[in-house]
């Protein structure tokens, strides 16, 4: 994971068990390690496609002068809740905080506390795609049915796309991305999306073959998965043009392994015959 790190914001703050800490006030200093995924910064080189360090430290700042409150520790849970809430782009983060002029009765330099929390919600790429029975309105319905479960962010226009792979004389297939928020894990996420699946009466007799419904997670976050259930990111997502087309339709700065998912699109093979609807 990619990280961006500032260290030594410092502010007055009144925290303490003391009264004359509470009244008096001292000096605070703040580290924190954001852990975020750069690449799409990095391809667009704008600002709005990464966290802006310096907004970040005045969010800091507001929280050492906030409270009071008696417990550094709670200063530094309160920084971290923070940063997570409002950058959702931050998967975790460290914070340390100092208080080099704690009332301790010794020579002493510094005292820190020292935490890390995590996101609680997750960001996950998921593509539909259905050529049995009626897949226009499967695809509704599938959305909805994900909708019910968790937060979806963005969704993509619908593509006609040829099958690629599997058994010979497929009808054609009807796909879509979406964008979603959620809670779940991983491999909560993907329960769910077989759960629905199973309600469309999907089966998996014939690698490929025609389906009512498939749901596949093609990213979580920036997790990189490979256990005998789930694969992250998706191990052909970069090759096939009915998941990269409609997904740089609907966010056409979108990254995947670092590269801009428009640019995989326009070199995937099967990209050249799909319609846009």
């Amino acid at each position: 994971m990619d990280r961006i790190s500032i260290f030594g914001i410092s502010a007055t703050g009144y925290h303490g068990v003391f009264d004359h800490e509470k009244r008096d006030g001292q000096k605070f200093i703040i580290d924190v390690v954001l852990h975020v995924d750069i690449s799409r910064a990095a391809a667009s080189d704008n600002v709005l496609d990464t966290v802006h360090y310096g907004e970040v430290s005045e969010l800091v700042v507001e929280h050492i002068q906030a409270g009071p409150w008696d417990l550094i520790e709670k200063l530094g849970n309160e920084i971290a809740q923070a940063i997570l809430a409002t950058y959702r782009s931050v998967l975790e983060v460290d914070v340390v905080v100092h208080k080099p002029q704690a009332p301790i009765p010794v020579p002493f330099t510094d005292v820190t506390i020292s935490l890390n929390r995590k996101q609680k919600q997750h960001t996950a790429i998921i593509a539909l795609g259905a050529n049995l029975g009626d897949p226009q309105a499967t695809l509704a319905q599938a959305l909805k049915d994900l909708g019910e479960e968790l937060e979806i962010l963005k969704v993509s226009p619908v593509a006609i796309t040829k099958p690629v792979g599997g058994p010979p004389e497929q009808p054609d297939y009807t796909n879509q991305v979406i964008e979603v928020r959620t809670e779940r894990s991983a491999h909560e996420l993907l329960d769910l999306c077989q759960s629905i699946e199973a309600k469309h009466h999907r089966t998996r007799t014939v690698r490929w073959e025609a389906r009512t419904l498939d749901l596949d997670l093609i990213t979580f976050d920036q997790l990189r998965l490979n256990d005998e259930r789930l694969t992250l990111p998706h191990p052909r997502a970069a090759i096939r043009g009915f998941v990269l087309a409609p997904w740089s339709w609907m966010d056409p700065d979108a990254v995947l392994e670092g590269q801009l998912v428009s640019r995989l699109a326009a070199d995937a093979a099967d990209t050249k015959d799909i319609i846009r609807l």
